[in-house]
């Protein structure tokens, strides 16, 4: 039988692979994850978790839950780093340009990470979930980088 497949539209196929990478996550808190994509061609993912070499919060706890830090606040008390900054590190690390790319990631950008992506020349962003930092979305708007949430 020749029947058509129902296939995704794009935003949801990246979308969907933002999942996917999210699902590698170590953190305990929140799985992440992102994915640089230009012309339809994936560029880099990242998903967040400690540096490589450094044992996972999966292993020796959450230092932000030890210390009470609440969701959005005092970003620098992490050992991980966010699956946008570890988009941009591997696109780095593998001399791939992001610069105009669409980012796909499962929740809103951070004030931090929105402003290396400001900077990183990431030009639209797709996200799924919100995030207790209300000062991204104005960074962004103001650097004229459109925002939209995808269900």
């Amino acid at each position: 039988m020749n029947q058509l497949m129902s296939r995704p539209a794009w935003n949801e196929y990246f979308m969907d692979i933002a999942d996917l990478v999210a699902k590698r996550s170590t953190c305990l808190r929140r799985k992440v994850g992102a994915v640089a994509v230009k012309d339809k061609r994936i560029l880099a993912t990242g998903y967040n978790g400690v540096p490589s070499g450094i044992p996972h919060c999966l292993d020796v706890g959450c230092l932000r839950e030890q210390e009470g830090i609440p969701s959005g606040e005092r970003h620098e008390l992490c050992r991980g780093l966010h699956a946008e900054q570890n988009v941009i590190i591997q696109a780095a690390y593998h001399g791939v340009p992001i610069h105009g790319a669409i980012l796909y990631c499962t929740n809103l950008p951070c004030l931090i990470c929105s402003k290396m992506l400001i900077n990183a020349g990431i030009r639209e962003i797709f996200f799924r979930e919100g995030y207790a930092d209300r000062l991204s979305a104005e960074m962004l708007k103001l650097a004229g980088v459109p925002l939209t949430a995808l269900s």
